[in-house]
């Protein structure tokens, strides 16, 4: 069961104390650079005020924003998959492949294509994926999935990574950081001159032009959609603004939130295949527009919200129990605090409504949020949910129903001694882990009332 497995690599991880070193050391760095990056605007509240409302109205009329992108992109040559679930997406994008007779595939940082399990599809079927974003490379080699939204390797040390290196590639041992990207930067160039497709993801999708944007900090996704003959642009629908102009708002948002930056290094649109008079880029270029079980989200008006993320990560860099329990323990492709919101209407609700209790609702994730997403209040509606659809333990419910029965009544209140209420209140606090770290709460000898009433 995921809650029991969860419990367990919850506990593991809080108790590392190497891996909260780790993790509060390299997040400190993003803390320290994102409050300098804040002092680069005049108005940032107004930054995020502006990003919501335009999120809010993308949300509104998507279906309107998703046929105005098709007609817009198609017209420049590019062909569009609508995707359902995984299955669809996968499926065209093997039929692709297919056609391209294609062995090789570069791969750019991509999350959706982590939430189709991409990588495991073209292994099954014979094609080597490369990931060519460092961190990504690196968990690749080491048999992992991404720790983190923006940093996929940030659970690893320098020594750590060189210690992958030495093992999976057989270099010298060595604690120098440039010589380590030096090694995979050799090692990735010819990748991409000889790979059939190329695949990325798309942090937006631009309806008036028909684009998709990119946004990087190494130069992989830019070469991953240049070398190869086909691109593969694989985004979730939620990905949608109006216009080109509005990039001027969110690519700051974007870059400060996550990084610190002003602005990422790579910033790149795509509007298409090569066209007649373009001296680079691909013959031909697919853009999979992913559901995936976005529209749940969309059919619900009290949750759509959620679907204004921007995968900035600054939300998982604040919070507590992120901080403390770390990115893998989450068992999903979006973890933290905006993956516990997604997550259980992603993949879910019935396996994944723990994660909404993975939560100390302290706000932190909402007053960071550059789209304003009210992010601990999501995390309360999918607690509700999932009791209204009666997901919740029959042990939890039986402690609800007689903890709600007492409390509408004080005189079957006042019946109970103090040694009932105390086995009751060690039950209830046993169900959800409260005494086994912390001395048993017990009652008064004599109540509030009681003790009123002996007064009056």
């Amino acid at each position: 069961m995921k809650f029991n497995q969860f419990l367990t690599d919850s506990e593991s991880k809080a108790f590392d104390l190497e891996h909260r070193r780790k993790i509060r050391f390299n997040i400190g760095k993003y803390n320290a650079a994102v409050q300098t990056g804040l002092g680069f605007y005049n108005d940032h509240e107004l930054a995020r005020e502006r990003a919501s409302y335009l999120k809010a109205k993308v949300m509104n009329h998507l279906d309107e924003y998703l046929l105005e992108f098709e007609r817009n992109f198609t017209a420049r040559g590019g062909k569009v998959i609508w995707a359902q679930d995984a299955a669809d997406a996968l499926r065209e994008i093997g039929k692709i492949m297919a056609r391209r007779k294609a062995r090789t595939v570069v791969k750019a940082k991509s999350m959706t294509t982590e939430e189709i399990h991409l990588n495991d599809f073209l292994g099954k079927n014979g094609i080597d994926s490369l990931e060519t974003d460092l961190g990504e490379y690196i968990v690749q080699l080491n048999g992992e999935r991404p720790y983190h939204i923006v940093t996929p390797a940030m659970h690893l040390s320098k020594k750590d990574i060189a210690d992958i290196f030495v093992k999976h590639l057989g270099i010298a041992p060595t604690d120098d950081a440039q010589q380590l990207v030096l090694t995979a930067r050799h090692l990735l160039r010819d990748k991409y001159t000889t790979a059939e497709v190329g695949v990325t993801g798309g942090n937006f999708l631009i309806a008036d032009t028909g684009a998709i944007a990119v946004t990087e900090n190494e130069g992989n996704a830019r070469l991953s959609a240049t070398f190869p003959r086909t691109h593969i642009a694989i985004v979730g629908i939620e990905k949608m603004i109006p216009k080109l102009q509005d990039l001027d708002l969110f690519w700051p948002l974007l870059s400060t939130s996550g990084t610190g930056q002003q602005v990422t290094v790579y910033n790149t649109i795509y509007t298409g295949p090569r066209q007649p008079l373009e001296k680079d880029g691909p013959e031909e270029m697919y853009v999979v527009l992913l559901d995936n079980g976005r529209t749940n989200l969309l059919a619900q008006p009290d949750k759509r919200e959620a679907l204004h993320c921007i995968r900035c990560g600054a939300c998982l860099n604040v919070c507590p129990v992120y901080k403390n329990i770390g990115g893998h323990t989450y068992e999903a492709t979006y973890s933290g605090p905006i993956g516990s919101v997604i997550t259980p209407h992603l993949s879910g609700l019935a396996e994944n409504k723990h994660l909404s209790y993975a939560s100390s609702l302290c706000g932190a994730c909402t007053s960071v949020c550059p789209v304003k997403i009210n992010i601990h209040n999501l995390l309360l509606k999918n607690r509700q949910q999932s009791v209204q659809q009666g997901l919740a333990d029959s042990e939890e419910q039986r402690a609800i129903y007689f903890w709600k029965l007492t409390m509408l009544n004080r005189r079957l209140l006042n019946l109970l001694p103090a040694r009932a209420k105390n086995w009751a209140l060690f039950r209830m606090l046993t169900l959800v882990g409260w005494n086994k770290r912390r001395e048993a709460l017990e009652v008064a000898p004599k109540s509030f009332n009681k003790l009123w009433k002996e007064r009056r």
